[in-house]
């Protein structure tokens, strides 16, 4: 298997400074991809494909973002992009999470805004693993089926909306997965789902 540097850095984890790095980028070299974890706008901007992953709140997500200068690169990238759990929301246009006044500003790379989770009643966050109620055809969902498991953590989430590729339900239903153009979002962990999970990563790094 290469190993070179140029080979590694065609598949780039970005380096937000707020996500569980390691497990991520474990979870793709498990699956026999090499890969790196930058926060060089150069490397980004050269990779083949780019994951956006992200733990924690929108607002610290979205102050790393700015200060690591990588809002415009993101915005202007034509690879391939998938976005994990918070990496997901930061697609968005805004979010409520970690608002005060006003929603957070995010990257707008998806024309739909994260809202609090209306779970009727049950408890918050969601956590745990849910099964999709819904799944459009799109490429990086190959083999993933109505009623597949997948794991979740999360609070905020996406409405149902023309962007959405795969819904789920907890209270109401949600995205669990958006997708326009080059970019896609999971709502849930792939890193954290198991083979399904493991499926989503190598459909997306095969495209």
């Amino acid at each position: 298997m290469p190993n070179e540097k140029n080979d590694k850095a065609k598949n780039v984890i970005v380096d937000t400074g707020c996500a569980n790095l390691s497990s991520v980028q474990f979870a793709v070299e498990r699956l026999g991809f090499n890969v790196i974890v930058t926060d060089d706008i150069e490397l980004i901007k050269a990779a083949d494909k780019v994951i956006l992953p992200g733990v924690g709140s929108a607002r610290h997500a979205m102050e790393n973002i700015r200060s690591k200068g990588l809002v415009e690169t993101l915005q202007q990238l034509t690879q391939p992009v998938l976005g994990f759990c918070l990496g997901m929301q930061l697609m968005a246009r805004s979010s409520v999470e970690g608002a005060t006044n006003q929603p957070i500003e995010c990257l707008g790379l998806i024309p739909t805004d994260i809202v609090a989770l209306n779970a009727n009643n049950l408890r918050l966050p969601h956590m745990g693993w849910n099964t999709l109620i819904n799944v459009n055809n799109h490429p990086v969902f190959n083999n993933i089926d109505v009623g597949d498991y997948f794991y979740f953590v999360h609070s905020f989430a996406a409405p149902v909306s023309e962007f959405t590729v795969a819904s789920c339900e907890y209270g109401t239903k949600f995205s669990a997965a958006i997708a326009k153009d080059n970019f896609i979002g999971c709502q849930f962990h792939p890193e954290r789902s198991s083979e399904l999970g493991s499926k989503i990563i190598n459909n997306f790094l095969n495209l």
